[in-house]
């Protein structure tokens, strides 16, 4: 591993250490220190289930059927005379709600994330006008910088496996929920236990670790003891998307999407890291908005199909924890009913959590009628509010629901999760395709360097940008959008007359085939018809080499964080070893496993206590 170079400069604040060897990691979580919420002594249990029955006891059945109900929150901090707080208020004081979960939105097309102290004071709110304190969730899958800012932005879990590394996935796993408890969320959606093994899967891609079941059940596991390691931060962790996501090109948030493996594949692949995450005393299932056939005859996703979720998942997988829907404003469940019909589909299926409905009061009102009409037995209510007042009790939401705002900034973005992020960013780095030895560059200085960041207001690109600034500043670069008019493309592509070779560094997320948009194909044709080398490098989606089959030299990072960004520079300057190695295969050009090793050839450039927010 890379070694920094004493004597020179930080390249910007957000620049991390390499830590030159794995046998030096600080802060390593030891395995295997069972501290779910689900286990408690017997003494313990029963002032549990004291408190259970007590709130049971106090709840009517219209409230019981709230408590199934969790909410979309957005980490801003309203004002109480405003229009969006008494809209939470009333579904907290009035409907009684039991959950929220922290989302994102997009305002002018940049993607806003929450200011960490702005939720948590505006959660702290919230859980002063409940009755009964509000478990509150988010879609950590790679730390809390997924939906939060001035959190650590750790890579994708691809990456994860891509560096080889289970101990960093634990170390991710407690940093989460260390995270997540600073800020008032007790919920963990994460991680990913979906197995890519579609390379057109538009919506899983690099969130998924590997295309390798028992890869994927390695990771998964790693990350849940991570979690469980520190009794301080407990919380619920939960694996998605159950029966299995990754075997679709079809994005369930628009529409329903399949899987039409039979059975025995199922048990074989997407069932696997499932019944490892059960065998490991996983606390929740989260379902997938998908129709499997296999399982289910009628053409109804798995969220509420009885087959799947009792019949599969229940009986034959033996899971007694918490099934909780996945978004139920997605359009791959909305195409298919009405709100409150799709929330009682989902609780006879076996459901215990509904996740986001469209109209939350609509959902309970549904349910009740269920209920009262014999449709749904109150049992099976009441089965399912035990399970959810049992977890906040497991958790401690009945002695403390509020956070502390002053001890926030001690929790997030601490200078070893730092360290962790960049490291595994830099381990993943894979090598591809290496004709001529172009790899590392032998003059970095002289070659023209090219970002393709797929939104014009985003983020990506920039802190590559930056780096090459303080590090070459006479070297060539440019930061191109798909918006850009082609004569302003055009114009880039002369940059490299005077280069001795182009890096673009395209940004691809999730997308299937990895296609970029028209303007950056013309781009990349004016570059090979150029005639100077080229280094095509995957920021996020490795399978984005099937669209440049003739590329040379091709390089995967599996994350478009800006730490991946610095690892690749790192790379190509020869300041770190490449050591990475494909969790997919990419069709027709390499294979599960694939991976040239680069020893490292320079010194790099980065300080110790760099960080990077």
């Amino acid at each position: 591993m890379f070694a920094p170079r004493a004597g020179f400069a930080l390249l910007i604040s957000s620049l991390l250490l390499f830590p030159q060897t794995r046998a030096t990691r600080a802060g390593a979580v030891p395995a295997r220190r069972n501290t779910a919420p689900g286990k408690a002594t017997p003494g313990k249990a029963t002032s549990e289930s004291a408190q259970v029955r007590g709130w049971m006891q106090s709840l009517t059945l219209h409230d019981r059927i709230a408590q199934l109900i969790v909410i979309p929150f957005y980490g801003d901090n309203p004002s109480a005379r405003s229009k969006a707080y008494r809209k939470f208020a009333a579904e907290v004081q009035q409907t009684r709600v039991g959950g929220m979960i922290l989302v994102n939105r997009s305002e002018n097309g940049l993607v806003k994330y929450a200011e960490p102290t702005a939720a948590a004071a505006f959660l702290n709110r919230m859980q002063k006008l409940a009755r009964i304190p509000l478990i509150v969730g988010g879609d950590f899958e790679r730390g809390a910088s997924m939906r939060v800012l001035s959190a650590t932005r750790f890579p994708h879990s691809m990456a994860f496996a891509a560096a080889s590394d289970l101990e960093a996935t634990r170390q991710l796993g407690a940093a989460t929920a260390r995270e997540s408890r600073a800020i008032g969320i007790q919920w963990v959606f994460a991680p990913v236990a979906d197995v890519n093994n579609n390379p057109d899967n538009p919506i899983i891609n690099i969130r998924a670790f590997s295309e390798n079941p028992n890869e994927v059940a390695s990771y998964v596991t790693a990350f849940i003891e991570g979690a469980r390691s520190d009794p301080r931060y407990k919380v619920l962790v939960t694996v998605k998307h159950f029966p299995g996501h990754g075997d679709t090109n079809v994005d369930t948030h628009a529409g329903l999407g399949r899987i039409d493996a039979g059975k025995q594949r199922l048990e074989q692949l997407e069932l696997v890291p499932f019944r490892a995450a059960i065998a490991d005393g996983i606390d929740s299932i989260m379902t997938a908005h998908l129709w499997v056939p296999a399982i289910e005859s009628r053409e109804i996703p798995a969220t509420v199909s009885p087959a799947v979720l009792t019949g599969l998942l229940r009986k034959e997988l033996n899971f007694r924890g918490i099934i909780t829907t996945d978004a139920m404003d997605m359009d791959g469940l909305r195409k298919q009913f009405p709100s409150g019909e799709a929330a009682v589909r989902a609780i006879e299926a076996g459901a215990d959590v509904l996740l986001m409905p469209p109209h939350p009061e609509t959902a309970v009102k549904a349910v009740l009628a269920a209920v009262r009409s014999g449709r749904i037995t109150r049992k099976r209510i009441d089965q399912s509010v035990e399970k959810l007042l049992r977890a906040k009790v497991q958790l401690g939401l009945h002695r403390q629901r509020l956070v502390d705002l002053e001890a926030i900034g001690d929790e997030l973005a601490t200078e070893e999760d730092n360290q962790l992020a960049q490291r595994v960013a830099g381990e993943a780095v894979t090598l591809v395709r290496n004709e001529g030895a172009l790899v590392p560059l032998a003059a970095p200085e002289r070659a023209c360097w090219f970002a393709l960041s797929e939104s014009r207001y985003g983020q990506q690109g920039r802190t590559l940008m930056s780096a090459l600034k303080q590090q070459m500043p006479d070297a060539k670069r440019a930061l191109l959008d798909p918006m850009m008019p082609m004569p302003e493309i055009e114009e880039a592509a002369k940059l490299t007359e005077s280069c001795d070779v182009s890096v673009v560094a395209a940004f691809a997320g999730f997308r299937g085939n990895g296609a970029l948009s028209e303007n950056f194909m013309s781009f990349f044709k004016l570059l090979e018809a150029g005639g100077k080398p080229l280094v095509l490098v995957g920021m996020g989606n490795p399978y984005l080499l099937r669209a440049f089959p003739g590329v040379k030299v091709y390089l995967a990072t599996f994350s478009t964080v800006p730490a991946s960004e610095l690892a690749m520079l790192g790379a190509l300057r020869g300041e770190i070893a490449i050591q990475g190695r494909l969790p997919v295969t990419i069709p027709g050009v390499a294979k599960y496993g694939d991976g040239l090793k680069v020893a490292q050839k320079a010194r790099g450039s980065l300080t110790e206590g760099s960080t990077l927010r």
